[in-house]
């Protein structure tokens, strides 16, 4: 299904930021092989299922993905997924998260 709109949108129209925050982070060395992954979870007040996350890591992740998602209200997990056939030990690091939510106007799907 393709949504056409008339006009150019940024970004920030489409979007409300919900909540912002920084966050310490350790995952130690939670991942130990590919497919394996950590959570660790962070309270963004506001935050609802459905938002969109945006996790942007403070030191570099080597072979792993950092995905964020909001599980229940005003939680959000960012999970730490291991791509490498080895262990994954990162640094304590501080992650950012920002929770966005589609401006209703836009809300169509």
């Amino acid at each position: 299904m393709a949504i056409q709109k008339s006009g150019r949108l940024q970004f920030q129209d489409l979007f409300d930021v919900v909540g912002v925050g920084a966050f310490t982070a350790d995952f130690a060395n939670a991942a130990t092989g590919s497919g394996t992954f950590a959570v660790l979870q962070f309270t963004v007040p506001g935050a609802a299922l459905g938002d969109f996350v945006l996790v942007g890591a403070g030191i570099d992740v080597i072979d792993a993905a950092l995905v964020g998602s909001v599980t229940i209200a005003d939680k959000v997990d960012v999970v730490l997924l291991n791509n490498s056939a080895g262990a994954i030990d990162l640094a304590s690091q501080k992650l950012r998260v920002v929770v966005l939510r589609l401006n209703p106007h836009y809300d169509i799907v």
